[in-house]
């Protein structure tokens, strides 16, 4: 499976980004074969509004079948649960772990109950 994971830096030890709409990496990785794409999200880390939205379009262009993050704000819950694509929490850990969680299936889904107003999008 495709996971996109928002992280603070390019590499599988790094943190999960405790933001997704203005994480600084999208880390793209394959979980059966742990082969990974780093996706640059400059445009969206410095966006004056709707970076939670245009991050879960951009994860979704590269093939995002679900995606790891700390927490998602309320539009950018709503834009990849439009998009088919589930989302699990995975904050305090580094890229490789929440992988590894996912594997296991010992993360929670985090779009079923979206942040409420004034969430990190």
């Amino acid at each position: 499976m495709r996971l996109a994971v928002s992280a603070a830096g390019s590499t599988l030890s790094e943190k999960v980004d405790e933001r997704f709409g203005r994480a600084a990496y999208f880390v793209l990785v394959d979980s059966s074969t742990m082969e990974y794409e780093i996706v640059g999200n400059e445009k969206n880390r410095n966006a004056q509004q709707g970076a939670g939205i245009a991050a879960a379009e951009l994860v979704a262009e590269h093939g995002a079948e679900a995606v790891l993050a700390t927490e998602l704000g309320p539009k950018a819950a709503n834009a990849l649960r439009l998009a088919s694509i589930p989302a699990y929490s995975a904050g305090g850990m580094t890229v490789n772990a929440a992988v590894e969680a996912f594997k296991h299936g010992e993360l929670r889904r985090l779009d079923e109950e979206p942040n409420g107003e004034g969430g990190r999008g």
